[in-house]
């Protein structure tokens, strides 16, 4: 690619992730975090630097921006000639930012409103184990769930199940316990809050789930299609047929079927730590490693040759 910028926030570990992965890949990086996590950064680079004095590599092409202010981020938006590619590592604010004030070219990591859909032929114990991991394993990352949708046939007997997963026993454990964001059929079988209409257009990154009842596979899919960030979504089915269906339709970076979203990651995927996860389709989409950070040229050796 050239020369990468990242611009991220709280997250020290990607001062170290984005650099190794520019490095590995033959590109300059340019990284400017927030300022919560610029020591940490700095100090992170600073190690790096003397790692690289030790190589052919110069130290140079790992860049911190001191300045962390909203103006230094703008600058880099706009330093075309200078950045061959941006790459924005947060939330949905810095994201949408960069992606409507930026002139350089940009690759969207995506924020994760991210669905579990169990099916009327769910297997219901398989149901509750990957809700259970996809909410509350981290619930403060962009693979987490952030709603549920039941089919109508499952609704009675599988809610109050999940409650006493989510709820009761965790309560009892002495974890937080999950707070339900319900529609009106969702709450005659669980209690919660009664959702309002932007729960399912929110990213919690918080032990909050947003439940939705549905009368049907194509409905749960068209649910999905309005409200998802094309992140991660599954489905919960012993059904092929529901499951085909859904992984066609269902226009996201990464589709399960019968397993936790948790598996969104770089490292899960085999390809190390990751630059981000990608909700884009040009030209890389999904958990971006070392391949997504390269490109091509064509060499052609002739002998004279002309076109006719």
């Amino acid at each position: 690619m050239g020369v990468i910028g990242i611009i991220y926030e709280s997250r020290p570990n990607v001062t170290s992730d984005a650099a190794a992965l520019a490095l590995k890949s033959g590109n300059a990086v340019v990284l400017r975090s927030g300022k919560d996590a610029y020591q940490t950064a700095h100090a992170i680079v600073t190690a790096l630097k003397k790692g690289l004095e030790t190589t052919t590599i110069h130290p140079e092409v790992i860049q911190l921006v001191e300045d962390t202010s909203r103006e230094s981020s703008y600058a880099m938006m706009k330093a075309k000639g200078y950045l061959d590619l941006l790459i924005p590592r947060g939330g949905a604010g810095l994201i949408n930012a960069v992606v409507e004030n930026a002139i350089v070219p940009v690759i969207e990591t995506g924020t994760g409103i991210v669905h579990v859909y169990v099916d009327k032929d769910a297997d219901e114990d398989k149901a509750l184990s990957i809700i259970n991991n996809a909410k509350t394993s981290r619930p403060s990352v962009c693979n987490a769930m952030e709603v549920l949708l039941v089919h109508e046939d499952k609704a009675a007997r599988f809610l109050p199940r999940l409650e006493k997963v989510l709820v009761t026993s965790r309560k009892e454990a002495g974890l937080e316990p999950i707070q339900f964001r319900l529609d009106s059929q969702a709450s005659q079988f669980v209690s919660g809050r009664a959702a309002e209409a932007q729960d399912f257009d929110t990213e919690f990154l918080d032990y909050i789930l947003a439940v939705k009842v549905v009368s049907s596979l194509e409905e749960a899919v068209a649910h999905i299609e309005v409200h998802s960030t094309h992140h991660s979504d599954a489905i919960v089915t012993e059904n092929t047929e529901a499951a085909a269906y859904f992984t066609d339709q269902v226009d996201s970076a990464a589709v399960y079927v019968n397993a936790s979203t948790r598996f969104t990651d770089g490292g899960q995927f085999g390809l190390g730590c990751e630059m981000g996860i990608s909700t884009q389709k040009l030209h890389a989409r999904g958990p971006m490693g070392l391949k997504e950070l390269t490109s091509y040229k064509y060499v052609v050796t002739g002998n004279g040759q002309i076109r006719e």
